[in-house]
This record gives C-alpha cells, structure tokens and sequence, in this order.
C-alpha cells in the first residue's frame, strides 16, 4: 500500500483566460485560477456563497495547446491534478510560497454555447488519452 497520496479534483470556473508561455525547445505551460464556490443557508436561512480561489497549472504538451486553444474566461472545467507548493525570493530577498494544482486530467464541461470565444469548443475534450479532432476541417499532426 502507498504511504501516501496527492490527489485534488475540483469542478470550477476560470477566473481569468489561460495565460500560456512556451520555452525555447518548444514546451509550454498554462496557468489560470479555478473559483470552486460552496452554497449553504446561515442561522438567519440566508443563503451564503463562499468562493475558494485555486492557482491551476498545465504541464501536458498536448493538455497546454486544447487549453490555449479552447478555455477562456467563465468556462467550466473538471481537474485532478495533485498539490505542489513553491518558494521563492522576490527582489527584496522576501520568501514567498505558492500553493498550486498541477493538473494531470482535465475535462471541458458544458456546451460550445457556454463559452463568449467565437471558436467551438469540441464537444467531448476529456483528455486523460489523446486529443482526437472532432471534424476533418481540423487538421491532423498526430503521429497515428
């Protein structure tokens, strides 16, 4: 038996569109923050939301281009990933820390409609096997 896990999955909405930066041998990675929000009724029955924010990181070359090409602002999306925190010195030799969800299998919910980007979304982008194009307009790179 493993002495231990790192397993996060969250159901949210971006807060902001992808921001994507590729390196000069050509990987890249994207990063945007996912609002989980929880509903429940207080003492008085009033209705409460309380919003969660999570820094979500992309590493998979194949999940940073549907992400870049596809995930904007306000969609929703299904991550698992696990938790790393970093730490660093800003300029002023200050440590911080960051928290953040490596994902390692991400899934588009909702429907091409739901997204404000003029492009379609495809409808099924669970991305735990490869990328498959959705119609024979898109074109094919794919080894196989």
């Amino acid at each position: 038996m493993a002495g231990s896990v790192n397993k996060v999955i969250l159901i949210g909405n971006l807060g902001k569109d992808p921001e994507v930066k590729y390196f000069e041998e050509g990987r890249g990675f994207a990063k945007f923050p996912l609002a989980t929000t929880e509903s429940y009724r207080d003492k008085a029955g009033e209705r409460v939301d309380q919003t969660e924010w999570h820094n979500i990181t992309v590493w998979r070359p194949g999940l940073v281009d549907l992400v870049e090409k596809y995930l904007k602002k306000g969609n929703k999306v299904y991550i698992e990933g696990r938790l790393r925190t970093r730490s660093w010195e800003d300029d002023s030799n200050q440590t911080k820390y960051i928290t953040e969800i490596v994902v390692d299998n991400m899934t588009f919910l909702g429907s091409p409609n739901d997204s404000k980007s003029e492009s379609a979304k495809p409808e099924n982008t669970n991305t735990s096997s490869a990328p498959v194009p959705k119609s024979a307009e898109e074109e094919d790179d794919l080894p196989f």
